[in-house]
């Protein structure tokens, strides 16, 4: 499988042609494994077309220890990782990101809360952009922080769930990181509050 030498980024289409002729469960990592197994998950059917290169990193490369766990954010792969505290599960997901530079922060951060069936309000700032928005949005359906959300140390930003699916793998949110609901619920079970998260 090709890596690109200056980005270290694989090609959808490297991606793609290594997992179907090379036996990638045997051979990758198993955070391509998964992502391998994830992209041909018929409930989410537009990752495909959304996402175009995997990055993965080495918690080492950020982190001096694991501690309660550990949750990387690429919003230019548009991919998040996770280990647990013991360093036994690892898993890799699709995500959307914030849709400009101006939105996105980058930097450390920890989980401080977990919340199931999240209600949403608006910052200050989307208000100001977007006056029309209503000033809150109880659990439900429509919520736009799906079904599941892990409250950052960092005011009014989140990883979360998203009812749009066509959001995941593209500059779409406001500052957050949008997970499908299937994926969020799976990463809300796995991470402890107090889990180190770092958005680069």
């Amino acid at each position: 499988m090709k890596k690109n030498e200056k980005t270290g980024r694989i090609s959808r289409r490297a991606f793609v042609a290594g997992a179907a002729g090379a036996g990638l469960a045997a051979s990758a990592s198993p955070l391509l494994a998964q992502a391998s197994a994830t992209a041909r998950k018929p409930a989410t059917p537009f990752m495909r077309r959304n996402i175009s290169a995997f990055r993965t990193h080495n918690w080492q490369d950020h982190f001096d220890r694991l501690g309660k766990g550990v949750i990387i954010a690429d919003t230019s792969s548009r991919m998040l990782q996770f280990w647990s505290g013991d360093g036994k599960i690892q898993k890799l997901y699709p995500t959307s990101v914030p849709m400009s530079e101006d939105l996105t922060r980058r930097g450390y951060t920890r989980v401080i809360r977990k919340v199931v069936g999240p209600s949403w309000r608006p910052t200050p700032a989307m208000k100001r952009r977007n006056p029309d928005l209503p000033d809150y949005w109880p659990p439900g359906p429509d919520n736009p922080l799906g079904t599941h959300a892990l409250y950052l140390s960092w005011q009014y930003y989140r990883i979360h769930g998203t009812n749009d699916t066509r959001k995941i793998g593209r500059r779409s949110s406001n500052g957050c990181i949008g997970l499908y609901n299937e994926q969020i619920a799976e990463l809300y079970d796995l991470v402890p509050v107090g889990t180190q998260v770092k958005i680069i």
